[in-house]
């Protein structure tokens, strides 16, 4: 199964996410969390380690990679389930460049890898945040940013079994949700 989790800003997608991938590693092992984040500050590397400590003990092989997010073919055994946390943190590595340049195009090599690898996964579970819910106008380079998530989110989502958004830790199924129901009401 694959699945795509939305939703804003500490609203509860990455305990979802987990909760989703340590069920379908149930039938899929190795569990794989793709941590795509780099801590740029103190907040970044708190978070990062809240992150850690809550899935400590779950089983999970982080490996931290934050950008070329299809490399991870080169090094998981693609027949296991994947975690990836965040399509956001990962855009923003891809076109916000260390030498202070822009690449316009990186959300749609990000895409274009991602569907890789939901083909060659047997199971992946894929945290995005919706950004795009405001009515504010931002300057040309953050508006370039949010339409290349939401392309981003849209291909991941048209390819995804599953699409949810979760709104206040509470998850709203727009696709897939009997999907998800069979997964978690399977008996042994």
């Amino acid at each position: 199964m694959k699945a795509l989790i939305s939703g804003g800003c500490k609203n509860g997608k990455s305990s979802y996410a987990e909760r989703i991938a340590l069920k379908l590693a149930e039938h899929a092992k190795p569990l794989y969390y793709i941590a795509t984040m780099r801590p740029a500050d103190a907040e970044d590397r708190a978070r990062v380690a809240r992150h850690r400590q809550g899935r400590a003990g779950m089983g999970f092989e982080t490996v931290e990679i934050g950008e070329n997010i299809g490399s991870v073919k080169a090094f998981c055994d693609m027949s296991g389930t994947f975690l990836l946390d965040s399509v956001t943190a990962l855009l923003a590595n891809e076109m916000f460049l260390s030498n202070g340049g822009v690449n316009p195009d990186a959300h749609e090599k990000i895409a274009y890898e991602l569907l890789d690898l939901l083909n060659c996964a047997r199971s992946m579970v894929i945290v995005s945040d919706y950004i795009c819910s405001d009515a504010v106008c931002y300057d040309e380079l953050t508006e370039n940013y949010r339409r290349g998530l939401a392309y981003i989110d849209k291909f991941c989502a048209r390819e995804c079994d599953c699409v949810l958004e979760i709104c206040a830790g509470n998850p709203i199924a727009h696709k897939g949700g009997e999907v998800l129901h069979e997964i978690f009401t399977e008996t042994r």
